[in-house]
């Protein structure tokens, strides 16, 4: 395939770790919870929250569900930006992955995080990642770039999504659009949450609606330092960076759906 951005070098090498076999047969497996109903999804709500909580939301899967399926109240700020979220997969679930969309999306995760005018709209100011003790850890897209870049993200997500793929192939495009994405941080808030619904959305539109009940944002919350580790390793400047080192960021999606089937 002609891809514009996104790396295809890695992808022999994960296939090796990643036998299309094993992953379809894991992949199979994946089944829907007893307690979703027709007005309540509960692996949504695993996304939204552990998503949420990857962002550092305060906010436990048990008092979501319970917030979502028994309707018990809580104080709106302990559930809105989750509730978002939610919506967000949900519009996911219905409607086909597009740049159009991906800015709807976008639009509903942050509804309650950016100004009205901000959202589903690519930023237009510097963006860098600071560390705790203030040290810059990354600097993303300029803002002039930005533009460009996704447009050629958009348009190798047409092309992925018209290619006759392999399972283990379909993995490694979805994680991949999920870094590349995460690296070109084109949006002034919400990126990491609409990256893993992104990475997810691929999923489902190449191998069907299993892949909702892959609980991926449990599996990268769970394992966060290494999630952020392996997302900090390609480089610091986004000119700079080194897809070469993605593997074991790559390799942490096919993994979660050993975390899904337990």
């Amino acid at each position: 395939m002609e891809l514009q951005i996104i790396p295809q070098n890695l992808l022999e090498d994960y296939k090796k770790y990643n036998k299309a076999s094993i992953l379809q047969e894991r992949f199979n497996q994946l089944q829907d919870s007893e307690l979703s109903k027709d007005s309540f999804s509960f692996y949504t709500s695993v996304s939204a929250v552990f998503s949420s909580k990857i962002e550092g939301e305060n906010i436990d899967l048990d008092s979501f569900v319970k917030h979502k399926f028994l309707k018990t109240a809580y104080q709106p700020d302990y559930t809105r930006k989750i509730d978002d979220l939610y919506d967000a997969y949900l519009f996911a679930q219905q409607n086909p992955l597009n740049s159009a969309n991906i800015s709807l999306a976008h639009t509903l995760i942050t509804k309650h995080i950016l100004r009205s005018e901000m959202q589903g709209v690519f930023r237009k100011t510097n963006m860098f990642v600071v560390t705790n003790d203030g040290k810059i850890e990354y600097v993303a897209a300029l803002p002039n770039e930005v533009e460009a870049e996704m447009e050629k993200l958009y348009a190798d997500i047409q092309t992925l999504l018209s290619a006759e793929l392999s399972v283990n192939e379909a993995f490694y495009f979805a994680a991949m659009l999920h870094l590349v994405f995460i690296k070109i941080h084109p949006f002034a808030d919400g990126n990491g949450r609409t990256a893993r619904l992104l990475e997810k959305w691929y999923l489902s539109q190449k191998l069907g609606g299993k892949s909702w009940f892959l609980q991926s944002e449990r599996y990268y919350y769970e394992q966060h330092l290494a999630y952020y580790n392996n997302i900090r390793q390609l480089g610091i400047e986004y000119l700079d960076l080194n897809y070469s080192e993605s593997l074991p960021f790559l390799q942490m999606l096919p993994d979660s759906v050993e975390l899904s089937n337990n």
